[in-house]
């Protein structure tokens, strides 16, 4: 028996739409839908890594980041995704 832990970036889902926070998160989407891995791409390399029987599998160059800076300072990590957050929703 083989356990995989998946670490997803921004995916190119729905998600946004149906988290009911999507109007606050539209203002950059442009953007924001550039960085985002395309969800065929995402799926690839789930499936290779599970294949591979990866322990963890990092999903986008957003996720390979925020797992090297929580690495180097969990804190730091927390506030920069607190920061991230709060900018998203309404005040």
């Amino acid at each position: 028996m083989h356990v995989t832990v998946v670490f997803p970036g921004a995916i190119g889902t729905n998600i946004v739409a149906n988290s009911g926070v999507g109007a606050s998160l539209e203002v950059g989407s442009e953007q924001e839908a550039q960085k985002a891995l395309a969800p065929s791409k995402a799926a690839q390399i789930i499936i290779d890594g599970i294949e591979k029987n990866h322990y963890r599998i990092l999903v986008g160059s957003d996720a390979a980041f925020m797992d090297f800076i929580y690495r180097l300072s969990p804190r730091r990590a927390a506030r920069f995704i607190y920061q991230q957050m709060k900018s998203l929703l309404p005040e």
